[in-house]
Order: C-alpha cells, then sequence, then structure tokens
C-alpha cells in the first residue's frame, strides 16, 4: 500500500484559502486527490481512505462525492452530526479550540464571510457578544471582536452557529447518506470523553447507507493513543478484500463485532441487541440509585447550586450509588436519564457521567458525557429508546420553577461490571475536564462545556409523582458460539450454552 497524507488548502505549504475542518471545499478536494492517485505509475486504480478522528470524520463527506476509483472506506471516531460534536447536548464547549492549536494555517478564512459576507458576520459577532457567556470570558471577547477575523477563524464559526442549521449540516455525514456508494467499515473505541460511540451505531442503523457496511468497537478506553497501532490487523482485513480482492472473511462476519470490557470480543447481528432487558436504576433519597421505585409522593427534592466560575472554581453536584452488585452484570447498548428537576433560570446545563466503582473502591470511567442545554425541546416522534433526539435548531426558554421532565443522552457502553463492583451516577451543571491530561491543554480546553456565568439553582425530584431513572441495557445471556475471544479468570466466567451462557 502507498498510504498518502495532503496537506488541504490553506495548511502548511498549501496554497489557498482555509475555511474550517470539514469545509465543503475539502470536499471536493478529497475527490480530486483521490482521482489524482488512481492516475499514478505505482497506483493499480483501487484506492481507500483511511485515518481516525479528523482523518476519519472527512471520509463519508470525502467519499459522498463518488469519486469514481474510491473502493471502500473505514472511518475510525467519526461523527455523523457536526452541531453535535461541537455543541454536544446543545451545549458549547472549548474542545473544538483545540483544532485551531493542531492545524497549522497559513491562510485562515472564516467560512462565515463566505456564507453571509462581512457585513452579515460583523452584525453576528456583535450580536454574540450580547450572550454573558460570551462576553465574561476575554478569549471569546478577542475572537469576537478582531477584525479583519484572522485570529482562530474556525473557532469564529463556531461560536457564530450556536443553533443547529445550514453551517452544521454541510459538514454532517448524517446528510448524505444516500451518496455514498462504496464499502464503509466504523470504528472507535468505547470513549468516556466525548459523544464518539453513538455516531457509528446511528449510521449502521440508517436505511440511507445502504451499502456493505460493518462496525467494530475493538478498543477499550486507551486503544486511540498515538501511534495508532491498535487496528492494524483489522484494517489490512478490510482493505485486502476491497482493494486487492484477497477473501479475508470479513464480510462472512456478522455485522457487529465489539470489545465488551472486562470480559472479552464477541459478534452481533444488531443494535441494540434484541434480547435486551432494558432496566431502570431509579434515583432515591440518601444518594442511592436503586432497581425498584420509590413508593412515596411528595418528597422534598435534592439540591445544588451552580457557582460561575468567576465566583468559584468548585464544581458542586449530586451522586447516586448502587449497592454491590452481588453478582456480575453486563450492561451493552445506549443509555439515557430521564430527570424530573427544576431550575430557577430560563436555561442551564446539565451534565451527566457514570462510573463504575470496582470492588476495591477504585473508581473508574464508564460515560463520563451526557449532556443538554435545557431550553431544546425534545422531539419525542424522532427518539428511540437509549437515542434521545431534541431540536436543537431552536430555543425554548424553560420557566423558573417548573418541574419537568428532561431526558438526556449519555453515551453507549459494552461493559461487565463484576460481583462486588457498584455504578455512580454524578449530575452537575459545570465539568472540571478531569479527564483531560497535558497532551491537550491549551489555551481554552480545561473549561470543557463552557459553563453558565450565572449562578442557578436545580432540585432533582426522585419520588413516586417524578420517579427520576437512568434506563440501562441490561444484557441476561450470550450465546457461547457468539464469542471471539473470551477472558476468564476467577472472578469472570463466560460460556455456556443459549440462554443459559452467563457472565
Amino acid at each position: 500500500y502507498t498510504f498518502i497524507i495532503p496537506n488541504p488548502r490553506g495548511i502548511g505549504k498549501s496554497e489557498g484559502e482555509w475555511y474550517g475542518v470539514y469545509n465543503p471545499v475539502e470536499m471536493r478536494d478529497i475527490y480530486d486527490v483521490i482521482e489524482w492517485a488512481a492516475g499514478q505509475d505505482w497506483c493499480d486504480e483501487n484506492v481507500g481512505m483511511v485515518g481516525y478522528s479528523y482523518f476519519g470524520i472527512c471520509q463519508i463527506l470525502g467519499a459522498a462525492s463518488q469519486p469514481p476509483h474510491l473502493k471502500c472506506i473505514m472511518p475510525c471516531s467519526f461523527v455523523d452530526d457536526y452541531y453535535q460534536h461541537g455543541y454536544y447536548g446543545g451545549v458549547p464547549s472549548t474542545y473544538m479550540s483545540i483544532y485551531w492549536e493542531l492545524s497549522p494555517a497559513n491562510n485562515p478564512v472564516p467560512w462565515s464571510i463566505k456564507m453571509y459576507g462581512e457585513e452579515k458576520v460583523k452584525e453576528m459577532m456583535a450580536e454574540r457578544l450580547k450572550d454573558p457567556d460570551m462576553a465574561v470570558n476575554s478569549y471569546f471577547t478577542k475572537i469576537l471582536t478582531t477584525w479583519p477575523p484572522k485570529y482562530h477563524t474556525f473557532y469564529l464559526d463556531y461560536l457564530l452557529h450556536p443553533l443547529d442549521g445550514e453551517y452544521w449540516q454541510q459538514r454532517s455525514a448524517n446528510q448524505i447518506y444516500d451518496q455514498v456508494k462504496v464499502p464503509v467499515y466504523l470504528h472507535c473505541a468505547w470513549s468516556p470523553l466525548g459523544r464518539w460511540s453513538t455516531p457509528i451505531f446511528t449510521a449502521m442503523n440508517d436505511e440511507r447507507l445502504n451499502v456493505p457496511k460493518r462496525l467494530g468497537v475493538l478498543e477499550g478506553y486507551d486503544g486511540l493513543e498515538l501511534p495508532y497501532r491498535a487496528l492494524n490487523e483489522e484494517c489490512l482485513r478490510w482493505y485486502d478484500h476491497w482493494l486487492k480482492g484477497v477473501d479475508t472473511g470479513i464480510m462472512d462476519e456478522p455485522l457487529y463485532k465489539f470489545t465488551v470490557l472486562n470480559s472479552g470480543v464477541r459478534y452481533e447481528n444488531e443494535w441494540p441487541l434484541a434480547r435486551t432487558e432494558w432496566k431502570k436504576l431509579y434515583l432515591r433519597s440518601f444518594g442511592r440509585l436503586r432497581w425498584d421505585r420509590e413508593p412515596d409522593s411528595n418528597l422534598p427534592p435534592d439540591g445544588f447550586t451552580h457557582l460561575p466560575p468567576s465566583v468559584s472554581t468548585e464544581v458542586n453536584k449530586l451522586v447516586y450509588k448502587t449497592s454491590r452488585f452481588p453478582q456480575a452484570k453486563e450492561i451493552s447498548g445506549p443509555i439515557e436519564l430521564h430527570l424530573f428537576a427544576a431550575i430557577d433560570a430560563p436555561d442551564a446545563n446539565i451534565i451527566v457521567k457514570l462510573w463504575q466503582i470496582t470492588a476495591g473502591g477504585t473508581r473508574m470511567p464508564v460515560c463520563r458525557t451526557g449532556q443538554l442545554k435545557c431550553s431544546y425541546p425534545l422531539d419525542e416522534e424522532q427518539s428511540q429508546i437509549g437515542r434521545p433526539v431534541h431540536d436543537y435548531s431552536k430555543r425554548v426558554p424553560i420557566t423558573p420553577g417548573e418541574i419537568r421532565e428532561y431526558v438526556i443522552e449519555v453515551n453507549p457502553i459494552g461493559m461487565v461490571f463484576p460481583a462486588g463492583s457498584s455504578i455512580e451516577l454524578e449530575i452537575k451543571a459545570m465539568d472540571n475536564f478531569e479527564h483531560q491530561d497535558g497532551a491537550w491543554e491549551g489555551k481554552m480546553s480545561h473549561l470543557g462545556p463552557i459553563p453558565s456565568c450565572n449562578t442557578v439553582n436545580y432540585k432533582i425530584y426522585r419520588d413516586a409523582d417524578y420517579p427520576s431513572y437512568i434506563l440501562l441495557p441490561y444484557i441476561p445471556y450470550t450465546p457461547a458460539e457468539n464469542w471471539l475471544q473470551p477472558v476468564c479468570d476467577d472472578n469472570i466466567v463466560i460460556g455456556g450454552s443459549g440462554k443459559g451462557a452467563t457472565h
């Protein structure tokens, strides 16, 4: 194989203007690069795309332009809804600012100017500064007042589009699935850092992506560290099959192959799994999570107060915890939180995290990101179990003090909780970005979700009238033949047959 890494327009030594990540011009350029490569003497006219993160996200966007010599793609850790990548749950994030620090742009230009013209962009910048959450931060103020806008142009585009719409849809794979005509292998790791695993399962279930496809989740939390080697063998099987005509057997396997953390690797034929038993873990008084619902009404709520970072660096939160599991439990599938809450503001953020508490007391991440800005209404018709959908094109201010049910997506997981372990649910309004390490720290990356600059009080209800709960996909058994690579120790035994196969 010949491996090509081109610099996009306006990046490195490439001429032209850079319009930010995944911009529409870049999609057309991918077409040209593929066709250029196919015409070289060293190429047999069979071209694939490879890579993860940026190099994974751009693959479906490039494939939708249908280059004649593109034979297959393998998007790793890609996002299908670009608005959710930047505004997960409608909550803006400083995560996107790292793209600027990682992209050596020599001629950056805001895409917003291409869309609207200079005068309109000036108006949009002034309007965005009216948001107190923007105005309180000198970093945002610098971006929103610098003209001509040559400083952090992509993040300027990002800040100017807090609502979902054309800007985001131009860069979103879920808008063009029907235009992809080549085989697709979707891949990610179970990631506690952001919304990475949801898009690949969503894409697999989208009938518009009507091509030969497979899905793999073949690492745990650490499989995507650089240099990225974890998926080499699977990549070769995929590319040898579609680019060299070698029968590697990969298309004879079931559609899904994923690692079950603390267990092993196995095949499945659908997602969510048909044998899923949806279990509700109810929030109860005294910070408890219980499988049985609270029988009493009119119980006083729990509460916490969000203090803006200009007032305090303390992150206030509520924590709910199960008892230790007497037997191992597998939780594999999408997760959602139904939260009855009253908030004393017209809008607010809710941040959700799940943790595993090991038998020895170690706190391990399960799904550390679920977010919602409360003013975005739930679209009940589009929502599916474990996959709530909100309308992010508009905000409907909440009535302060009104008790409302908020449905919050939490990242899916495939995991066995060993006997003696427990689950902890964390609810807060601001994230201290505790999962970041020095390699990703930049000017603003420590903030994560951009917090409200206002003091906000939250009341969380959990009684018979307002039964807040987290919906978990419990897997009661797995046929022994599904397992590709089981892992056994003194505490976990995998085996059996039919409905007798248990963990």
